[in-house]
């Protein structure tokens, strides 16, 4: 099975988050706004250049830069 993270996904895309690059500076802020291992998350939309990203998680629409949806590992 192929492992990407999160901002290889393509807009409409569903996947499970497999895990979190803790060491990321903005690991802590991705998990306190709901992405977290075990949960799934759509593509919503991506704006000019693929930065920002939106993400729906938990049933909340969250958009993220492409560096922070980097450290989220999904399946």
């Amino acid at each position: 099975m192929k492992f990407r993270n999160a901002s290889q996904l393509l807009k409409g895309e569903q996947s499970q988050i497999l895990d979190i690059d803790y060491s990321h500076p903005s690991a802590r802020r991705i998990i306190e706004v709901g992405f977290t291992p075990g949960e799934e998350i759509i593509v919503v939309g991506k704006s000019a250049f693929n930065d920002p990203i939106a993400y729906s998680v938990r049933g909340t629409v969250i958009a993220i830069r492409k560096s922070e949806a980097s450290c989220i590992q999904v399946r």
